[in-house]
């Protein structure tokens, strides 16, 4: 690439001042020895003018296709028909919110429950707003596999609808679910799929492109190894000729995001459907937070190559001088040593350096903490007053964790990039809180959308008479058990009884085997490998019954699609709210700093989110019918009471006692 820029540069000389031939020399210059590298080549003009005139060739063929396809896109997107016979109670309402935001260039907050069809009532108006707007493609971003699956069928029904549907779509997942050689490096000297990558693509893209219209992780990866090239950077090298992209959110949002790099170079006119939106917080501060580990960092020094050892001696020695002067478990801190920095900008840089140089296998542990602590050097220059740094140490192993709290700042380039950004959820209220935290513009429009389901559909206790606090978990214990023996045994099916942690958990789950033996209870456990998830699904069936324990927040309180009498009702032993620790107690701190709601942003609305996503698997469909019981007493205060959602039934239940009586 870099001889074929520097090639037309030559040809435009010699056109211009009539040169036979020229010398083009390519100049690397090594930014840490400060040295230059010349690679010289005396070329003919007639050379370099038959190589310019085929690259010319080349881009007027690409550029007439791609005019000709965007014409027919165009065209058919205008007479784009909704794939079914009518909108569902809510979706419709949601889908003119969308098209509204897409065609004013505005950011919409949407929350819609679950049921209406969020997906299509999202895509199909952003689909029909392109060509008016002249949008060149649309990024559906979600967290989770589900979220991407949802995407794909919806393109497939809209691709039913309509015959004549020339939409290229690309699905983007991560590097490990798509890598063929995952014990090899990425690169041409270590992995054959690297070796010749761009010598094969045009032949590979020309084949993805003619043969399929979406272009899902499994057809990329049949293409890729048909034409001996990755897979993962395949896909990516598509989204360049998609017009829907469908990916996790990091590939827009994260601090090194290709779909917003590409955006930018290109100046693409997107609009970005973000979906299950609640989960955007706590991702997107993830995205911004570098963490650097004691005993990862001694792992990795066992085997060092000899031209590191100096750099990796000078980082130890550093973070020697950081154990001394830590007294405390827990300790926040106003800055970062500069001597600390300094040690592992050093080792970063020379790390990169020798890869470069001998590309040979790399020991992965060694690896790991190098990219760690170039993450730790990028997000050290980004460290202010919406992050924390931090230290804490355990059992004699330190961690260093530059923590990001506030994800807003680092946002709103990725908004301002973008013509228009959709954000969706069922559980995305209050909206100022996630205004705040998002970095949302300041005339972002918010959408509540009215629930498609009756109160009478959901019957919501308030069981006051119990108290979920930590203080009086193992008091609780007999009372909601027998609250579960009543319930059930009242209307015998399927349960979800949810707690807010493993030990809690544990003790509820012998309690009731102890006491009632005759009613069957799974469990979920700590680290559970997806084989387990799903046969923890697969109990809950249309004709079973049984209570599966859960926690909150987990894999089983969110996500979960249990319509009829796979689900019947939930019970759910908490807030939902974050344990009190010292981070927490920074964080709300920093909450109290810069916005005054230090309890309510940092423990009480992410609780409550948590709490909702849980109570949304009982009902799901215009048909179901359930209960759920919230159980604590400050459920029935009036600041919680405002955060449930405004369609809920709730009654308080009070005759819940201690010895668990109804």
């Amino acid at each position: 690439m870099h001889w074929a820029q520097a090639g037309v540069y030559g040809w435009l000389l010699c056109q211009k001042r009539g040169l036979a031939e020229i010398r083009i020399a390519l100049v690397y210059f090594d930014i840490v020895r400060e040295t230059e590298t010349i690679i010289e080549r005396r070329c003919s003009a007639a050379s370099l003018k038959q190589a310019f005139e085929q690259l010319c060739d080349s881009f007027l063929e690409w550029a007439a296709q791609e005019l000709g396809h965007r014409v027919s896109r165009d065209r058919a997107l205008c007479a784009l028909r909704f794939p079914h016979d009518a909108f569902r109670t809510g979706q419709r309402q949601l889908a003119i919110a969308a098209y509204r935001a897409v065609a004013q260039g505005l950011s919409l907050i949407a929350q819609a429950p679950t049921g209406i069809g969020k997906t299509m009532g999202t895509l199909f108006p952003a689909l029909k707003a392109m060509p008016g707007q002249n949008i060149d493609k649309i990024f559906f971003l979600t967290a989770k596999t589900t979220g991407r699956k949802l995407a794909l069928d919806a393109v497939t029904q809209l691709r039913a609808a309509n015959p004549h549907f020339p939409i290229r779509t690309v699905e983007l997942v991560a590097r490990d679910q798509a890598c063929e050689h995952p014990d090899k490096n990425c690169h041409g000297e270590s992995c054959p799929l690297a070796k010749g990558f761009y010598d094969r693509l045009p032949a590979a893209r020309r084949a993805a492109l003619s043969a399929y219209a979406t272009l899902d992780k499994g057809t990329v990866r049949e293409v890729a190894l048909a034409h001996r090239v990755c897979p993962y950077y395949l896909a990516h090298e598509l989204t360049r000729w998609a017009d829907i992209v469908i990916g996790d959110y990091n590939y827009y949002f994260d601090y090194t995001a290709s779909l917003f790099a590409m955006t930018c170079a290109s100046q693409w006119r997107v609009a970005i459907l973000v979906d299950e939106a609640h989960n955007m917080i706590e991702r997107t501060r993830k995205m911004y937070t570098a963490e650097l580990d004691y005993d990862a960092f001694k792992h990795a020094r066992q085997s060092v190559p000899q031209p590191l050892e100096k750099a990796m001696a000078r980082v130890g020695r550093q973070w020697s001088a950081l154990n001394r002067d830590q007294p405390l478990p827990y300790q926040a801190r106003s800055a970062i040593p500069a001597g600390f920095i300094s040690a592992i900008q050093k080792i970063s840089t020379e790390f990169t350096d020798y890869v470069s140089e001998s590309p040979q296998y790399v020991n992965p542990a060694l690896q790991r903490f190098c990219f760690d602590a170039l993450h730790f050097c990028r997000m050290s220059e980004l460290l202010d007053s919406n992050s924390i740094f931090d230290i804490s140490s355990e059992c004699g192993n330190t961690r260093l964790c530059i923590r990001n709290i506030i994800p807003a700042p680092h946002l709103k380039h990725r908004y301002a990039a973008a013509r228009a950004a959709i954000l969706f959820s069922a559980t995305i209220s209050p909206a100022r809180f996630y205004t705040d935290m998002l970095g949302l513009p300041g005339e972002t429009a918010w959408l509540d959308v009215e629930s498609p389901f009756h109160p009478d559909q959901m019957k919501v206790h308030i069981v006051k008479a119990i108290s979920t606090r930590y203080t009086d978990r193992d008091r609780s214990l007999s009372p909601i058990i027998e609250l579960i023996a009543h319930q059930y045994h009242a209307q015998p099916g399927n349960y979800l009884m949810y707690f807010s942690s493993f030990d809690y958990l544990r003790k509820a789950a012998a309690l009731l085997r102890a006491r009632h033996p005759e009613i069957p209870l799974w469990e979920q456990s700590r680290g559970m490998p997806q084989p387990q998830k799903d046969h923890f699904l697969v109990q809950l069936t249309a004709t079973s019954r049984g209570v599966g324990f859960a926690v909150l927040g987990g894999a089983f309180a969110e996500g979960i699609d249990l319509p009829g009498n796979r689900l019947i009702g939930a019970f759910i032993a908490t807030l939902g709210m974050p344990q009190v620790n010292p981070v927490n107690e920074q964080i709300r701190r920093r909450m109290d700093a810069v916005f005054g709601t230090g309890f309510d942003y940092t423990y009480l609305y992410p609780g409550l989110r948590k709490v909702v996503q849980a109570a949304g698997r009982v009902i799901r469909t215009h048909t179901d019918r359930g209960v759920v019981y919230l159980i604590d007493d400050r459920y029935a205060r009036p600041a919680v009471l405002g955060l449930l959602p405004r369609w809920w039934k709730i009654e308080n239940s009070t005759s819940f006692g201690k010895r668990g009586e109804h």
